[in-house]
């Protein structure tokens, strides 16, 4: 049970800060920093491979216990994926705060040049005394003003579809080599074949678009509002994708066991 907790809390590590990268693109649009922006995702984006890397076994280590004990672990697994969409929903709280945060960020790793000499110089006991001063709770009247209008469905759609994938799938085939245990290493060789698709997906149909709408903020050709909205609406629908994300688990454990004889 231990276990599964660490790991709960490591999926939410893992999507709060996966999501929050929209805060950091969003302070760069309006600072008009969107290159420093983006160095510091790639620094956001650490933290979560390596919550990824140390989640892994664990979860890995779930399945074996559940082999040598021989229950049945999906009731473990869908609360794993309920901690990415508190994760989720816990950024999208976060998320006016975040951007104050990363505007701060942003200008720091401006003078310091680099980032450890910016988390040298930046993160003082002074300046952690002062993130309260950052903190911002999403108001009513900004709520108020949060439109749709002007945010493709397609794109969120595809998003939504993309995070339900990435966040089950891994998953699915851990629970597919108790349904398989006979092509136990054909079905975990198949999570890079599930996760590239993932990621080719994401790639191709979602990231561009959102790079050419951002991009257009940076141009003037529409508002930092109407950016804001967009962002705030892709982290709604990634918050929707670990929804479906429940639904895929089981269903795509037995279709990855269905297949795996197929390649012997």
């Amino acid at each position: 049970m231990d276990a599964l907790w660490l790991i709960c809390l490591l999926t939410f590590i893992i999507h709060t800060t996966e999501t929050l990268t929209y805060g950091i693109r969003f302070a760069g649009v309006q600072t008009g920093r969107i290159a420093v922006a983006m160095s510091l995702v790639g620094i956001v984006l650490l933290l979560s491979r390596t919550s990824n890397l140390i989640q892994g076994p664990f979860t890995g280590g779930l399945m074996d216990q559940a082999a040598i004990e021989h229950f049945d672990p999906s009731t473990q697994l869908h609360v794993i994926i309920a901690s990415s969409s508190l994760g989720t929903l816990a950024a999208i709280v976060l998320f006016p705060t975040f951007v104050q945060i990363s505007k701060r960020m942003i200008s720091h790793l401006e003078i310091a040049g680099s980032i450890p000499q910016m988390i040298r110089t930046a993160v003082t006991v002074e300046t952690i005394r002062r993130v309260h001063h950052h903190v911002r709770i999403p108001s009513w009247q900004a709520i108020s003003r949060f439109r749709i209008k002007g945010v493709p469905k397609r794109l969120l759609l595809l998003n939504a579809l993309g995070t339900a994938i990435y966040t089950s799938s891994v998953l699915s085939v851990l629970y597919a080599t108790l349904l398989a245990p006979d092509y136990k290493a054909t079905v975990l060789m198949s999570s890079g074949l599930i996760n590239g698709f993932a990621t080719i997906f994401m790639t191709i149909l979602v990231d561009p678009q959102i790079a050419l709408l951002t991009e257009k903020a940076m141009q003037g050709k529409t508002t930092q509002q109407s950016i804001r909205d967009m962002y705030l609406w892709l982290m709604i629908s990634r918050f929707i994708g670990t929804i479906l994300a429940q639904f895929l688990l089981i269903p795509a454990a037995y279709w990855v066991a269905w297949l795996s004889p197929l390649f012997h």
